[in-house]
């Protein structure tokens, strides 16, 4: 099949396979794939032009709601924290999204940036993981979320008999510089949401999950409407995403990622945990190098 705004031709399976496979492992982490699915759509098709970020973010929006809707069945979605990240990195994305045209057009220069992005995720969950074997906790992976607070100033919720405070104003700070990061790469926010909500604000991984799945899915569209529009305003550069493809990879996606939250109780959080730590170095390691 080709794929006009892509520019290339391939097996439809391919790309859907692999989304399947990507985002059954990443989104028990509360990741949509789309940091690991950008690598292979470049380097393993071919799919070079600005527009790929654009279907990227198209990925997340058909794909997230698989697994956002498993997580709200279990009673594991944390709606405030999904409002509040999605509020802080909407901005940042549509700033990214001007400096992926303008400032880093070029697939080269685009690959390093990627690559040290991916690189100091990783470092940073690696750091927070050898952190944690000092001090080891029994899970209880059935556990659901009830929440105690949310007002203008914090969000407050028990969950394993042990409550949790965050502060809103951080939470939203971060995530407008996740959100720039985001725009630039073609990624929601979520790969690098869910690292932080867990390593700085010490938020269980079996929460932050499916928050920063509904919040990855709510900053993907609007990622992708202002890709779409910049295509008017920048008429010889290809912005827009590649439709085709991007319902490819995001129905592989909606099917990974559902199955993925269904098996994530079943799954240590240190599992989870260094099983995207290690992916995420080893891409980055290519691209860098």
């Amino acid at each position: 099949m080709y794929f006009p705004a892509a520019e290339i031709t391939t097996n439809p399976l391919l790309p859907f396979v692999v989304a399947l496979g990507i985002s059954f492992c990443t989104s028990m982490g509360g990741v949509s794939g789309a940091i690991l699915l950008l690598p292979f759509l470049m380097s393993g098709l071919g799919y070079t032009n600005p527009s790929v970020s654009a279907t990227n973010q198209f990925f997340n929006i058909v794909a997230c709601p698989g697994g956002v809707y498993r997580y709200y069945k279990e009673g594991r979605l944390l709606w405030p924290v999904s409002a509040t990240i999605a509020l802080g990195t909407l901005p940042g994305v549509f700033v990214g999204a001007l400096l992926r045209i303008t400032v880093l057009p070029d697939p080269s220069d685009f690959r390093l940036f990627a690559g040290c992005v991916l690189l100091y995720v990783g470092l940073r969950m690696v750091r927070t993981l050898l952190t944690e074997q000092a001090v080891k906790k029994q899970e209880n992976r059935q556990a659901s979320i009830r929440m105690e607070k949310a007002d203008g100033a914090k969000i407050a919720f028990t969950y394993d008999q042990t409550l949790y405070t965050v502060s809103k104003r951080s939470l939203m700070l971060l995530s407008a510089v996740v959100g720039l990061v985001g725009g630039i790469y073609g990624i929601g926010g979520g790969a690098m949401m869910a690292p932080f909500l867990v390593s700085f604000f010490g938020l269980p991984v079996y929460v932050v999950a499916g928050a920063t799945l509904l919040a990855t899915a709510i900053t993907s569209l609007g990622g992708v409407c202002f890709y779409t529009l910049l295509s008017t305003v920048y008429e010889g550069i290809q912005t827009a995403p590649d439709w085709r493809m991007g319902l490819c990879i995001g129905f592989g996606g909606m099917v990974g990622m559902y199955l993925g939250a269904r098996c994530q109780k079943f799954v240590r959080a240190v599992v989870i945990k260094w099983m995207l730590a290690l992916i995420l170095l080893g891409t980055a390691i290519r691209y860098v190098l």
